[in-house]
């Protein structure tokens, strides 16, 4: 075995105040499937304790051992000590600290232990719990912090991000006591080659102690060349026939029989090795608290604010006055946020938002744009700041007239975005049909209404999203239409197959000559068609797609895929119309 494992240099090394996560409390012990006393056995234990101390109180602090800070300190035991003791409070002689989890204990053999999070903690850094895991939803709903259990389902670590926990020190002028111990365990035929010369070695570096012992054992554990004494006494005046037994009397020589010997132990000689460090650590305080309490971020992130490329930070952009262009992509990125949304005033404006509590007023412009009022931009928090600046362009095609009517004029526009109505149509025709019917025209799969929040525009920002925003159109629509029961209306002849876009057409052409049902249900066709433009069909077969949807393809891509939304909801809201007032259209020759 390779002695660098024993010697804990990257645990020595490895500074908390400086780490992603932080462990605010862990007792995880790591084995593999060897027992102990046997060759082979190999564990690695880690165990954390940790105290929220003000910062005032440091120096005290830092004169507490593991002892006084580490892993045997549980809570709910106060009715056994008969002195009530507040569960996250510390009291030492020179300090009081929380603990900000809470080892609770339940004082039997079939519970667990179970490990709680501070609940001030909690919430004032807004934390949600989902399973063992919690969550900031005004942060994007990123992971703050997280419970590990073994396999037995005890708790074993608790972590938290080390941005969120400095965050909540700073609000309580505090810092971060943390005691570690870590063991390396090894049992083995051999002494390995070590770098020192004796069966031991220890070293100091500040408080913190480093320990290593090698240990002559018999196989199953028993510490070599050791006996065992056993002392064995009993009673001999009580009768076990008797109706009542009666042990009162005081043990004597003449009542006691007592017996002693010694037993050896034998067995095949091994070596266990065993390191041990105890290591004490200070994590400070962040400077400022953004997310506990709503301070100031010092970082600048910085936007494209003209044509030759001059920056402004977020913090100038407060001053108002200036407009900003993103890509289109910016949604997509968007919108992949858990709690984010995308929500459509007009045809071109909307609203775009990271997290419910921080809404965009955006336009489209005449070339895809997205484009929105800087001031808007520069409250945003910072985390948001960075997702908006990486999507930053140089200004181009204008601010969009849409919101330039809103946001200038103050008189926005009267139009509609075909993104909002989708969902709308394809319930009312669904509505609609059963009414007249009594049948769904749509099947209503689990998976539409999924599906439907991901449609939109600006996931066309070039052919492969063109494609794959229509394979999902036809996945809601087309895929959806409930074939067996149009096909009670609309019959085929006998030993003749319709799909969903020819019993459509059928259908409608009851009502209407065939060349016009035709015509109201190309879009679907051409949705249809593209659906496998990304399997490399020939360039006609895709123009003729584009043709039937009456998309122009010398628009830039997300005006295009605006123009294949549009020509399906507005064809929908045809159809819708017909199945309405379906009894009172005269037959069309």
């Amino acid at each position: 075995m390779d002695h660098t494992w024993f010697e804990m240099k990257d645990l020595r090394k490895r500074k908390l105040d400086n780490s992603v996560w932080v462990s605010l409390r862990s007792q995880k012990s790591v084995q593999n499937d060897i027992a102990f006393g046997k060759n082979g056995y190999k564990e690695d234990f880690t165990g954390h304790g940790t105290l929220m101390i003000s910062v005032d109180q440091r120096e005290s602090a830092e004169q507490l051992s593991w002892s006084d800070v580490g892993i045997g300190h549980s809570v709910g035991l106060n009715f056994v000590y008969e002195n009530y003791s507040q569960s996250d409070l510390y009291e030492g002689e020179n300090v009081k600290g929380i603990h900000l989890v809470l080892d609770q204990t339940f004082d039997n053999n079939y519970d667990n232990h179970e490990w709680h999070l501070h609940q001030d903690l909690v919430t004032n850094l807004g934390l949600k719990r989902e399973g063992d895991v919690w969550v900031c939803p005004r942060q994007g709903y990123t992971e703050v912090a997280k419970l590990e259990r073994n396999e037995e389902s005890e708790p074993v670590n608790l972590q938290i991000k080390n941005q969120f926990l400095k965050d909540y020190l700073a609000a309580r002028n505090s810092g971060l006591y943390v005691t570690s111990f870590f063991s390396r365990d090894a049992i083995l035929e051999t002494k390995p080659p070590l770098p020192w010369d004796k069966d031991s070695a220890q070293s100091k570096n500040g408080k913190d102690i480093w320990e290593f012992n090698i240990l002559e054992i018999l196989e199953g554990g028993f510490a070599f060349g050791e006996k065992i004494a056993i002392s064995h006494a009993s009673r001999t005046d009580v009768d076990e026939n008797d109706d009542v037994p009666d042990m009162t009397a005081f043990p004597t020589n003449e009542n006691v029989k007592s017996e002693y010997y010694e037993k050896n132990f034998a067995g095949k000689k091994l070596y266990r090795l065993i390191a041990e460090l105890w290591k004490y650590e200070w994590i400070n305080p962040a400077a400022t608290s953004p997310i506990t309490l709503g301070h100031e971020d010092n970082i600048d992130f910085y936007y494209i604010v003209d044509v030759i490329g001059n920056k402004e930070t977020g913090n100038q952009l407060k001053q108002g006055g200036k407009w900003l262009w993103f890509k289109p992509e910016l949604a997509s990125h968007i919108l992949s946020i858990r709690g984010s949304s995308l929500d459509w005033y007009t045809r071109d404006t909307g609203k775009l938002s990271c997290s419910p509590s921080w809404n965009i007023h955006f336009g489209v412009n005449e070339i895809g744009l997205i484009t929105v009022y800087a001031k808007d931009i520069g409250r945003l928090p910072s985390w948001q700041q960075q997702i908006w600046s990486a999507h930053n362009v140089a200004p181009e095609g204008g601010i969009g007239k849409e919101l330039y009517a809103s946001q200038v004029k103050a008189e926005p526009a009267s139009t509609h975005a075909p993104e909002r109505f989708l969902k709308r149509v394809i319930n009312e025709i669904n509505e609609a049909f059963e009414k007249q019917f009594n049948i769904k025209f749509f099947r209503g799969h689990h998976s539409v209404e999924e599906i439907i929040a991901t449609i939109n525009r600006f996931r066309a920002v070039d052919d492969k999203g063109l494609f794959s925003l229509a394979k999902d159109i036809a996945r809601i629509i087309i895929d959806d239409i409930d074939i067996e029961s149009l096909q009670k209306i609309a019959i085929p002849p006998k030993g003749t197959k319709w799909g969903s876009l020819k019993t459509l057409e059928n259908l409608l052409a009851i009502k209407i000559p065939k060349e016009k049902a035709r015509e109201i249900t190309a879009p679907l066709v051409g949705v249809y068609e593209l659906r496998h433009g990304d399997a490399h069909l020939p360039s006609s077969e895709i123009n003729n797609a584009f043709d039937l949807i009456s998309v122009d393809r010398t628009s830039p891509s997300v005006i295009q895929g605006y123009q294949i939304l549009f020509a399906c909801v507005n064809n929908l809201h045809i159809i819708l119309n017909m199945i309405q007032n379906w009894i009172d259209i005269e037959v069309e020759k």
